[in-house]
């Protein structure tokens, strides 16, 4: 398939009622109102300087609310919609309007020929609030206008807390009217026709799918989709954001996520090698003095330590070099490799330093969050917990920073790497394993936590344990009342109590997960049950 293929299989399969409409980079995110025909723009930024709550932004109304095309009366315009990742369609009764990106801060919609038509928007920006002490107004963004068709009304009235505007244009040919939206002042914009501006989009989206590497007929349109996420998900630099890189979503998680950006890596590797190696780069460029990596990194600061549900240091687990190494697989880099190798042995060295409180040579998960499986019933006798999971974690990093060594010509580096991941394979079977239970527990004051999940036999990932152990590993795993079955990896086992198939961690499927054991039952010569 080419790239224009896969945009058409993309055709009315995005929902802007439910996700936004948005484009690479971009902090503009498009929504139609359910049931209505109408628009509204919310803006892909937490603004703490507004708020220093870094979770405000979750429930800050729009940026622009009730945006309405209009005929020349002024009466709005019902419309039916066609959306695809470059353009999205409206069908009035006086012709088609369309949308676009002219670029990542100004929206272009597109008008029919030879009309007089309008546009209705509400605008709120500033933010206001009042104090004990009395008030505060603050500049949110700034707000620019315009349009290529001849202007015939153009109206600003103040309401509460913002403005609305109320324009009529008589569009003639190729007529584009376009809002953006700039964190500061911005020199006089170029307003492009909208079919070049459209053309440019078009262009856009063709590229990114182009790259895409081919897969099976039935998985296309799902394929197709999860690209689009891949694309319509980044942003741009700004602040703390020092390189393009992917947010899990643009609408609730607004920021960079230390173990998200490492598996965001893998995906980028197949279709843009630079900007994966961006996305680990954009993380480390946050590493503290003692060699920790933050939890999440956001325009306005980086997340580090945090208050809920325990007060601790947060971050992810260690799977940067191991990302890291994937991505030297199929695009060799060795100055990239060069260029992270003594910031990842830092973090290597802040785990074991930091992170094991009775220095039995095992790590230690600190704050549940930490472990990226933030409400696992691992974690609900307290913290910390020693755990298998993040143990085989750190294995496979010195394993990787071994390989890496080795491409750097550091080959008595590498021996020791080597030597320290047997080791703390043995540290894990000596310490964890439980031969009647055929599992690795997580320990909490040294007593197990008897709550048995997939990471619990993660240590299969090592690909070093001997027979004895992998095989009841493998009886688990592939236990079809545990965790096997049509949908498999349950995140905890179906037959455990703490089982929750609603709740995050305590029961649905998750990719990573499965990557990780599809990868472990590979290096375990198990590639029936990895393919099945």
């Amino acid at each position: 398939m080419n790239g224009l293929d896969y945009l058409d299989l993309l055709k009315n399969h995005i929902d802007i009622t439910r996700v936004p409409f948005s484009d690479r980079g971009s902090r503009l995110l498009v929504f139609r109102y359910p049931q209505l025909s109408g628009l509204y723009v919310k803006l892909a930024e937490r603004l703490t300087q507004l708020e220093s709550d870094i979770e405000a932004y979750l429930h800050r109304p729009p940026f622009i609310q009730g945006l309405y095309l209009t005929d020349q009366d002024g009466a709005e315009l019902d419309f039916e919609m066609d959306t695809s990742p470059s353009v999205i369609t409206f069908h009035t009764r006086i012709g088609d309007f369309y949308l676009t990106f002219q670029d990542e801060r100004s929206l272009s919609f597109g008008y029919p020929p030879d009309v007089r038509a309008g546009m209705r928007f509400r605008v709120f920006p500033q933010y206001w609030k009042s104090t004990p002490q009395g008030g505060k107004f603050m500049s949110v963004r700034n707000v620019t206008y315009s349009t290529t068709g001849v202007l015939e009304r153009n109206q600003i009235t103040p309401v509460e807390g913002g403005y609305e505007v109320d324009i009529l244009v008589s569009s003639g040919q190729d007529c584009a009217v376009t809002i953006s939206i700039q964190p500061s002042q911005q020199p006089e914009q170029i307003i492009k026709p909208f079919s070049m501006a459209l053309q440019a989009a078009q262009q856009r989206w063709k590229n990114w799918f182009g790259r895409v590497p081919p897969v099976q007929p039935q998985y296309q349109r799902t394929y197709a989709y999860a690209w689009w996420v891949m694309a319509n998900n980044l942003i741009s630099p700004q602040g703390m954001v020092t390189m393009e890189a992917m947010a899990p979503s643009k609408l609730n998680y607004v920021g960079l996520w230390l173990w998200d950006n490492a598996l965001h890596a893998l995906a980028y590797r197949h279709i843009d090698a630079d900007l994966a190696r961006n996305q680990i780069r954009s993380m480390l460029a946050h590493q503290l003095p003692n060699g920790m990596l933050p939890d999440a990194v956001f325009d306005d600061g980086v997340v580090a330590s945090i208050d809920h549900p325990i007060t601790g240091e947060v971050t992810k687990p260690p799977i940067l070099a191991w990302s890291a190494l994937k991505l030297h697989e199929t695009d060799p880099d060795l100055q990239f490799l060069q260029e992270i190798y003594v910031p990842l042995v830092r973090l290597n060295a802040w785990w074991f330093s930091m992170n094991d409180d009775d220095g039995d040579g095992l790590a230690q998960y600190n704050h549940p969050y930490s472990s990226g499986l933030d409400d696992s019933p691992l974690w609900d006798e307290g913290m910390p917990v020693e755990s298998p999971d993040l143990n085989t974690y750190l294995h496979n990093q010195m394993i990787c920073l071994a390989q890496i060594a080795d491409k750097l010509n550091m080959q008595t580096e590498a021996a020791m790497w080597r030597r320290r991941a047997a080791s703390l394979v043995q540290r894990m079977i000596q310490d964890f394993w439980d031969p009647e239970a055929g599992l690795f527990w997580a320990l909490r004051d040294e007593k197990p936590v008897r709550v048995v999940t997939p990471f619990n036999l993660l240590p299969l990932w090592t690909g070093s344990l001997p027979q004895e152990i992998t095989v009841p590993l493998l009886n688990h795993l592939t236990n079809p009342r545990e965790f096997w079955g049509a949908y498999c990896l349950p995140t905890v086992a179906r037959t455990d109590r703490h089982y929750d198939p609603e709740t995050m961690w305590r029961g649905p499927v998750w990719a990573n997960v499965n990557y990780f054991f599809i990868e472990a039952l590979q290096k375990v010569g198990k590639g029936d049950l990895a393919a099945e």
